[in-house]
């Protein structure tokens, strides 16, 4: 066996299964200590991980990866033909954010008291449906936040390219957030009005037909 034989075979993207997941972290705003708790990982291993990517990626900082627009080979995404930039339109409120003191005790009240269908948890984070416009709950402390609205688009890619040759001021690149169970992927990309509150765009891409 030659030294080249040794060790893990290279991955085909531009980084490991493993280096994307914490880089889509960094890139949603998650410090390192949030990353580790969110994946039950150390917080060495968090640190391992952003160096490796930043070193692939030739980045000095994080806020140069957060700008990153590299989209990961095996998302629907990456298989998806962008649309041309004069196309996009940003589609209808898909979602609204809300702080909450208690993520527990909110998401009893949201669905007991107030009746809304409750859609799915993880950790901290709560969701319901109102009528088609998704309501966000995280636990955030003792003070909430300014709520965030999300906009649906078809295609981020090209809605991030559009707003930004229209000046727009991106906080981060679009983003995988999550992968559901049936393998629709969630991505979002946000950004601040002109009086700097927060705003994003939000996709959600499934699978192409084959």
């Amino acid at each position: 066996m030659t030294r080249r034989d040794r060790g893990r075979p290279p991955h085909p993207d531009v980084l490991t299964p493993t280096e994307w997941a914490i880089a889509e972290s960094v890139r949603h705003g998650l410090t390192n200590p949030q990353i580790a708790k969110r994946r039950g990982v150390s917080l060495d291993a968090v640190k391992f991980h952003v160096t490796n990517a930043l070193q692939k990626l030739g980045f000095e900082s994080r806020a140069e990866l957060r700008r990153w627009s590299g989209v990961r080979q095996d998302s629907h995404l990456y298989a998806q033909r962008p649309q041309p930039m004069t196309d996009v339109a940003l589609g209808p409120m898909a979602q609204i954010a809300r702080t909450v003191r208690d993520v527990a005790a909110a998401r009893r009240w949201y669905g007991e008291v107030l009746g809304l269908p409750h859609l799915y948890s993880f950790g901290n984070m709560a969701f319901f449906d109102c009528g088609g416009v998704r309501l966000y709950l995280q636990e955030g402390g003792a003070v909430p936040s300014e709520s965030i609205i999300y906009f649906r688009v078809d295609d981020i890619r090209a809605a991030h390219a559009a707003l930004q040759g229209r000046g727009v001021q991106f906080i981060n690149a679009p983003h995988m957030i999550h992968r559901h169970d049936d393998g629709t992927e969630e991505w979002m990309a946000m950004f601040n009005d002109e009086e700097a509150r927060p705003l994003a765009l939000m996709a959600q891409v499934a699978a192409r037909p084959t």
